[in-house]
């Protein structure tokens, strides 16, 4: 099969990247650095001649603005699914995330977008949500200044970025089923904790702060709805066998 992955280069995409690769399929990236752009449109037709099916990874940073997230997701959902169906493509699989389903706010909200756009279009799909990923608190702490972090209050259950690039790819493969069954990871955790632990493995002195934050956004984070439901896939990697891997970068 012939698949490409948009945000190939990313957190969780270059892990889908190389699972297709392993299965033996052919690959391609889609990212600005090989010269495809999903949010103007540049490369794409090229890029999905003789695709069959399509990852979208792609990820428009931790931004909290529901406007920015929101044209973020639907234009470049947009792009894709018109190549798509210019180049043929049968199958469109579209990372989400858990447990999201009553916090249509701040970044949250382009997910939601993001999914309502790829349930409208005319490509086959699947919607395939996943916890956060074991990487998601080094990515706030390492974005964030000041010798005190101070992150939100959230219940989750993460699941290692390989993982979920894995979890893709097996996907892909089942074909279009509309909504996939979640991923999450195999404990559940708070977002506190684990940055304190990353941060101590690192052997980096930063004392780490939780606020939970107001409305909508802040009571769904803390609800402990991103832990998903009865019926998820378990990923295997717990955060601490994640923070010993190789997948883990210093923050």
């Amino acid at each position: 099969m012939r698949i490409a992955v948009a945000g190939g280069t990313g957190v969780v995409g270059r892990h889908a990247v190389g699972a297709a690769e392993r299965a033996g399929h052919d690959v391609v990236v889609l990212a600005r650095s090989r010269g495809v752009d999903v949010l103007t449109g540049e490369g794409l037709a090229a890029a999905l001649s003789g695709v069959d099916a399509v990852i979208d990874a792609a990820n428009s940073g931790t931004t909290l603005s529901a406007r920015k997230a929101t044209r973020f997701f639907e234009t470049a959902t947009r792009n894709l699914l018109a190549a798509e169906t210019t180049a043929g493509v049968g199958h469109h699989v579209s990372l989400s995330i858990v447990g999201i389903d009553d916090i249509d706010a701040s970044y949250y909200a382009g997910k939601h977008a993001q999914e309502r756009a790829v349930a409208a279009g005319s490509v086959p799909y699947s919607i395939a949500r996943a916890g956060q990923f074991h990487e998601f608190a080094g990515q706030l702490l390492s974005g964030m200044g000041g010798p005190v972090a101070v992150l939100p209050k959230v219940l989750m259950r993460p699941v290692a970025a390989r993982e979920v690039g894995e979890h893709l790819v097996r996907v892909v493969e089942g074909g279009p089923v509309g909504r996939a069954r979640d991923l999450v990871g195999p404990r559940d955790e708070v977002l506190v904790d684990v940055a304190r632990r990353q941060l101590a493995f690192d052997g980096i002195r930063r004392p780490v702060l939780e606020v939970r934050l107001p409305g909508t956004y802040g009571r769904g984070l803390a609800s402990g709805a991103l832990r998903g439901g009865a019926d998820a896939v378990h990923g295997r990697i717990t955060f601490d066998e994640w923070l010993r891997s190789e997948d883990h970068g210093r923050v």
